[in-house]
């Protein structure tokens, strides 16, 4: 299994509903031929990765954006 990094830990603070934030951090990576946003808090703790359609190429902010709904999806869950 061959791992490479597309772009490294990046931390943001993610804009919420009603004003709230989440400081977090992502990374995005490729395993062989799959693409992968991995979220989490500050502090490493794991939040949730997701596999990226094949084919999907973004920049910073895009993945920025993906990651708010993600996370306000987890955060619904």
């Amino acid at each position: 299994m061959s791992r490479a990094a597309i772009q490294d830990w990046t931390e943001t603070q993610v804009l919420m509903k009603f004003d709230d934030h989440k400081d977090v951090k992502y990374c995005v990576y490729r395993e062989d031929t799959k693409h992968f946003l991995a979220m989490a808090h500050i502090d490493d703790t794991p939040i949730h990765t997701l596999e990226l359609p094949e084919g999907m190429k973004l920049d910073k902010s895009s993945y920025e954006v993906l990651l708010r709904y993600v996370l306000l999806d987890v955060v619904a869950a």
